[in-house]
């Protein structure tokens, strides 16, 4: 028999769904059958869309618990349930930690750590009813120097913190895991690793030779959200190719 990933009738909620790493994650959820929900500080002009099907966009400042809580609000009472939550809102531009503003440092922790426990603590109760599962974006900035963008680190290494503590704390109702994200091939990626030939040679650094797609992450939050991992809990998933080669063997005589 084969096994199948089916999440018709079930209701999915991303933050900061509709591009990127968010828009291959909202694309397989769709593929799947769920209903998805998106939101994101600004107006959008297009959505992404799969057979026809689309997500709803709700614009919500993800830093703001009160836009939070009434944008889970509004899913469950317009969908009577909410059954998985995708907390994928995160990123940071490069800055220089010693003379970045406090302002800077402020805003970046709010969107990579507090918007994800501001939006769990909203969508915990009807998570509960419907026995539903969280996915945290975590990143491999989390456990290795972060350089350039420090306290997009420190947040990440907060949130994969906060996986672990309510995942037993909210133990047996809800399933609370994240993924940490290795290099993932997106617009903004292009920006952030130079020409063509540099991607290449940052993606030669990566065991598996290449960049993620953004639904190759989709697929892990299609798996993790599903019955498949029913006994996944507090878990933090590696989607990142093998990681990155130690520096030192270049230098052995085996290289």
């Amino acid at each position: 028999m084969a096994v199948e990933i089916d999440f018709s009738g079930k209701v999915v909620a991303v933050t900061g769904g509709a591009r990127g790493v968010g828009a291959g994650i909202v694309a397989r959820f769709l593929e799947a059958g769920a209903e998805v929900e998106i939101c994101g500080r600004n107006a959008l002009d297009e959505l992404p869309v799969v057979d026809g099907r689309k997500p709803v966009f709700s614009q919500v400042d993800v830093r703001d618990p009160e836009q939070v809580a009434a944008w889970i609000a509004a899913i469950t009472s317009r969908l009577g349930r909410l059954d998985v939550v995708v907390n994928n809102a995160g990123g940071a531009p490069y800055a220089d930690f010693a003379t970045a503003s406090p302002r800077f440092h402020e805003k970046i922790s709010a969107l990579n750590f507090l918007a994800t426990a501001y939006v769990s603590q909203a969508a915990y109760e009807a998570l509960k009813a419907s026995r539903g599962s969280i996915v945290n974006i975590s990143s491999i900035s989390a456990r290795r120097p972060s350089p350039g963008t420090a306290v997009y680190g420190a947040a990440k290494a907060a949130v994969e913190s906060l996986t672990g503590s309510i995942a037993v704390e909210w133990a047996p109702d809800v399933r609370v895991n994240a993924i940490s994200c290795g290099l993932v091939a997106t617009p903004g990626s292009e920006d952030h690793y130079g020409s063509p030939e540099q991607r290449a040679a940052v993606a030669a650094t990566i065991p598996r030779g290449v960049f993620a797609t953004p639904e190759e992450v989709g697929d892990a939050c299609l798996m993790l959200a599903s019955p498949l991992a029913a006994h996944i809990t507090g878990a933090v998933l590696a989607v990142d190719g093998g990681g990155e080669w130690p520096a030192f063997l270049q230098h052995t005589p085996n290289s």
